[in-house]
C-alpha cells in the first residue's frame, strides 16, 4: 500500500506544484514507485512533466466524475519508477457537479485505493484554494506536506487551512497527519527569509523539515522544459535541496503502517 501526501496550501505561487514534480521524481529516483497525481485544475504538474495535454483521451476530470477509472488514465513518464495521472483545467467544472454528487468528499479517495497496492508513494498535486477537491486530497492522504514560502505573510491563512485538517480529520480521516512543512524560495542572503523561517520554526514546532528549498532560477526553469529540476540541472542549488527533501520523506514515512 502506497504513502499518500497531499502537497497543499490554499495561497498560490508558494512551490507547490514544484514541490510535487520534484518529490514525486527524486522519491522515484531513489528506487519508489511513485504516481503524481495531478489534481490541480491548472494542469501543471502534467505540463511540467512534458504532458501534452491536447492529446489526452481521459484525466482526473472523468476519473472524479466516475466516467473513468483510475488506472485507465495513469501515463508512465520518461523518468523510472514516476508516473502521472494527468489534468486539464476541465477539473475546475466538476466542483459544481460533484457538490450535488453522492460520495463528493471521498471520490479521490476511492480512485487511489484502486490503485494504490501497485505504488510506494502517491503525491498528489492539491489545487490552491480551500474547494471541494482540496477536501478530497485531504481524504484521500495519510500525510500533508505543507510548502510556506518564506515572505512577510506566510502564516496568514494557514489557520484556515489547519482547521480543514481538523475536521477532515474528525468526520472523515482520522489518521492524516502533518508530514512537514517545507520552507520555500528562501533567499539566505535577506534578514526578512531567516526571520520567516524562525517563526514557522516557532509556528510548528518538530513539524519543519531540516530541507528548505531556495529561490533559484534554475527551478523556475525546469517546468517550461518539461522536465524536473534533476534532469534539468542536477548540480543546482535546487535540484539539491528537493533532493534532500525526498530523502528526509522516506524518512519520516518509513516504518509507518500505511
Amino acid at each position: 500500500m502506497a504513502h499518500v501526501i497531499a502537497i497543499t496550501n490554499q495561497k498560490g505561487g508558494v512551490g507547490k506544484t514544484t514541490t510535487s514534480i520534484n518529490v514525486a521524481y527524486f522519491l522515484a529516483k531513489a528506487g519508489k514507485k511513485t504516481l503524481l497525481v495531478d489534481f490541480d485544475p491548472q494542469g501543471n504538474a502534467s505540463s511540467g512533466l512534458g504532458i501534452d495535454k491536447t492529446k489526452l483521451e481521459a484525466t482526473m476530470t472523468e476519473v472524479i466524475t466516475g466516467q473513468a477509472e483510475l488506472a485507465s488514465v495513469i501515463i508512465p513518464t520518461e523518468h523510472k519508477n514516476l508516473s502521472i495521472a494527468p489534468t486539464t483545467s476541465a477539473l475546475a467544472n466538476t466542483e459544481v457537479e460533484l457538490a450535488q454528487a453522492e460520495k463528493r468528499f471521498s471520490r479521490l479517495k476511492g480512485a487511489i485505493d484502486s490503485v494504490a497496492d501497485g505504488y510506494d508513494f502517491v503525491i498528489i498535486d492539491s489545487p490552491p484554494s480551500l474547494s471541494l477537491l482540496t477536501v478530497n486530497g485531504l481524504i484521500a492522504a495519510k500525510y500533508v506536506l505543507l510548502p510556506v514560502q518564506a515572505e512577510f505573510y506566510a502564516l496568514e491563512g494557514l489557520g484556515q487551512l489547519l482547521e480543514t485538517m481538523k475536521l477532515v480529520r474528525k468526520a472523515m480521516n482520522t489518521g492524516l497527519e502533518l508530514l512537514g512543512v517545507l520552507p520555500t524560495m528562501l533567499d539566505s542572503r535577506t534578514t526578512l527569509s531567516s526571520q520567516v523561517h524562525e517563526e514557522i520554526k516557532r509556528h510548528f514546532p518538530g513539524k519543519v523539515f531540516e530541507s528548505t528549498i531556495p529561490r533559484n532560477i534554475r527551478l523556475a526553469e525546469a517546468p517550461s522544459h518539461g522536465v524536473p529540476i534533476g534532469v534539468y540541472d542536477k548540480f543546482s542549488k535546487g535540484s539539491r535541496a528537493y533532493k534532500a527533501l525526498a530523502k528526509e520523506v522516506m524518512t519520516r514515512t518509513e516504518g509507518k503502517a500505511v
